[in-house]
């Protein structure tokens, strides 16, 4: 139960800190889905027990990053949205040329971090390449639906787009990164993906709040 309820403090306050620097502006908000994609390039390989399966604790990052990046679009134009992909791509490329760059130092005798920076920093890199080809085929794919809708909904329908565009989005990049990052590494590919599609679900149920606030307080400037 612990768990559970950390998982749905720490989304609220992801989608929370969506409106938050959503109302500083396009750059703020930039900068914060940059952060939630290096950050999920560095939780993704903790793994945890949620409703008795086995899930990674980097969920409520990429809901973040979706929900952000549909503000962006909403507020700013796609244009806007496809610079924060590129720039959140290359601040995470960024921080993997500095984890290798950190790897090479050779540690001094009494050193007794470098072990543990070698598990997280060389031996995810299979998952850090998954990662970033699902994040930059999905999220632009992404835009584009979300374009989509938009024009054909006439710009209304602000949570019923999101829902629509994070689902859809969300479902294939759980696909694609589960192949890419895990295959021939766990038991079952099929309990994988739908688990860790389910928990994408709830995570988007409950970014509502934040959804509607979002349209209502973000103004472009």
């Amino acid at each position: 139960m612990i768990n559970q309820l950390i998982f749905v403090l720490h989304s609220s306050i992801i989608s929370g800190l969506v409106i938050f620097f959503g109302r500083m502006g396009s750059a703020a908000l930039t900068s914060y889905i940059s952060l939630l994609f290096v950050l999920t390039n560095i939780f993704v390989i903790k793994q945890m027990d949620l409703c008795g399966y086995h899930v990674t604790c980097a969920d409520a990052y990429i809901i973040g990053i979706s929900f952000g990046i549909n503000v962006l679009q909403e507020i700013w134009g796609q244009k806007a949205a496809r610079q924060a992909i590129s720039i959140s791509f290359l601040c995470s490329l960024f921080y993997v040329i500095m984890g290798l760059f950190h790897l090479w130092y050779i540690p001094a005798g009494h050193d007794t971090s470098h072990a543990h920076f070698v598990y997280l920093l060389d031996n995810s890199v299979r998952i850090i390449v998954a990662s970033f080809i699902s994040y930059l085929v999905v999220q632009y794919a992404d835009t584009i639906l979300y374009a989509f809708m938009k024009k054909r909904l006439d710009g209304r329908h602000f949570i019923l787009r999101n829902y629509l565009s994070m689902f859809s989005s969300q479902f294939f990049d759980t696909i694609l990164f589960s192949f890419l990052g895990l295959y021939g590494i766990v038991h079952n590919m099929t309990h994988i993906v739908i688990v860790s599609y389910g928990i994408k679900v709830v995570a988007i149920l409950l970014s509502t709040p934040f959804l509607y606030y979002a349209k209502k307080y973000i103004k472009k400037s």
